[in-house]
């Protein structure tokens, strides 16, 4: 069975005249007539009722019209699609990135890119890095943006950037006012971390590891939001990224003095996955504006 099959099947069930649908198709009635007899042997069933050159869909014509219709308008809505994507200026690029990349870097970087390409659309999904290399490897992602970690083939990361971490404590905390700490200094704190698998959390365990501390965990959050509100209830200690347009006025953020403590954010994508025009345009805007914290 040929796709031209269905069209001229669509045209003739719509026009309902040999004559008129073959002048339509730029075909010849016998060519016509021949085609929708083969089609109608392959479907295994009459689909017209033939009244000379006058032809009316039957029951069982109706009923595959309305499948054939559908069929049709997703071929044509999913070639409309292509052509979108791989238009660099109106694609989509689906990016997956970490939840305490989302009150800053994300609206920044986004608000950048869309200055000199404001027909590209996003598709947006937030994460820790492990759930997002995941859904990248299942063709969820095109791009992510996640810490360092260990990587696998065939996915590839570039660093961008370094991000400072802070010791944070709740306002009315007795190391509010210090002006740097060191991770010694608060061995005996009770913690609030992120759940295991976080890359965050991998990091600050192995600065942790470094300094011979066992941090005395009491809560777990999946979010730096959550953590950071936990700690302003003044349930605990933690250490974060600066969480830039995050409400952060009933917790103070500290420098750690030693050891200096500092994630890495990078870009991500999978080894030799086809990326389209616009995907590839942001991929390497992002890489072009890498920067330092």
């Amino acid at each position: 069975m040929e796709w031209q099959q269905f069209e001229y099947f669509q045209t003739l069930a719509r026009m309902q005249h040999v004559t008129h649908a073959a002048e339509a198709l730029s075909i010849s009635q016998p060519a016509l007539s021949r085609s929708i007899a083969r089609f109608e042997d392959e479907i295994g069933v009459p689909l017209f009722e033939r009244q000379g050159r006058s032809i009316r869909l039957n029951k069982y014509g109706h009923i595959f019209l309305k499948h054939v219709d559908n069929m049709m308008k997703e071929f044509h809505e999913g070639k409309q699609e292509i052509k979108d994507l791989l238009d660099p200026e109106q694609g989509e690029v689906s990016l997956g990135f970490l939840h305490t990349l989302s009150t800053s870097h994300i609206p920044d970087l986004l608000a950048s890119f869309r200055a000199c390409h404001p027909k590209i659309n996003f598709r947006l999904g937030q994460g820790p890095s492990h759930n997002l290399i995941d859904q990248m490897q299942s063709g969820e992602f095109d791009l992510c943006l996640i810490a360092s970690m260990e990587i696998k083939s065939p996915i590839v990361w570039r660093q961008l950037w370094k991000e400072e971490l802070f010791v944070i404590v709740p306002k009315a905390h007795k190391y509010s006012n210090r002006k740097n700490i060191t991770l010694e200094e608060i061995s005996d704190e009770a913690f609030i971390s992120l759940k295991e698998g976080f890359s965050l959390r991998v990091t600050i365990e192995q600065a942790f590891k470094e300094a011979g501390i066992t941090p005395k965990i009491t809560f777990e959050g999946e979010e730096a939001d959550t953590v950071a509100g936990l700690v302003a209830a003044g349930l605990g200690i933690s250490i974060l990224p600066n969480l830039k347009g995050t409400d952060q006025s009933k917790i103070t953020k500290i420098p750690i003095k030693s050891p200096y403590c500092q994630r890495t954010i990078g870009i991500a994508w999978v080894e030799g996955r086809y990326l389209s025009p616009a995907t590839q345009k942001f991929k390497q805007f992002i890489l072009d504006h890498s920067y330092e914290e």
